[in-house]
């Protein structure tokens, strides 16, 4: 079964209505992240397109993600409760709701602005060129396992 598509205008602003629905104190229902810490986890998916605040897997490692995670990452499969994260996508620090909703939200906009064509075949940050289909369930999966994580 396909996932909803991330870059329609219909799904992102469902999504971002998902978002706008949480509140500084909204608990999980599982996982040890809190609300801000996971509204920062997730905003680390569209840093690692945008940005460049997080250094490039070397050749090696590179080869380790293409084979063994991408595939867990890009499929519909839905996401395990509780499964192990990589270290980029671990918040360390204190983060302001207000301010991480607000980039998430941003984030989400943007991609769907930007569209689908201006993700095919682009060269993701740790798993070489992903095709829309994958880039899709890597945006949406992603969003939608940590969302019903926080019951929205």
């Amino acid at each position: 079964m396909a996932l909803p598509n991330i870059f329609s205008k219909d799904i992102s602003d469902d999504v971002i209505h998902r978002i706008n629905n949480l509140k500084p104190e909204t608990q999980s229902g599982w996982g040890k992240m809190n609300i801000s810490e996971m509204l920062a986890h997730c905003n680390v998916s569209y840093e690692l397109v945008y940005s460049q605040k997080h250094p490039k897997p070397n050749f090696f490692m590179k080869a380790i993600m293409k084979t063994f995670v991408k595939k867990i990452v890009t499929s519909e499969t839905p996401y395990k409760r509780n499964s192990q994260t990589a270290p980029a996508f671990i918040i360390k620090d204190s983060r302001d709701f207000k301010t991480e909703k607000n980039r998430l939200i941003d984030y989400i906009n943007k991609t769907q602005q930007l569209g689908e064509s201006s993700f095919d075949n682009k060269e993701s940050h740790s798993f070489g060129k992903l095709n829309v289909n994958e880039w899709n369930n890597l945006f949406y999966k992603h969003l939608d396992h940590h969302l019903t994580q926080f019951g929205v």
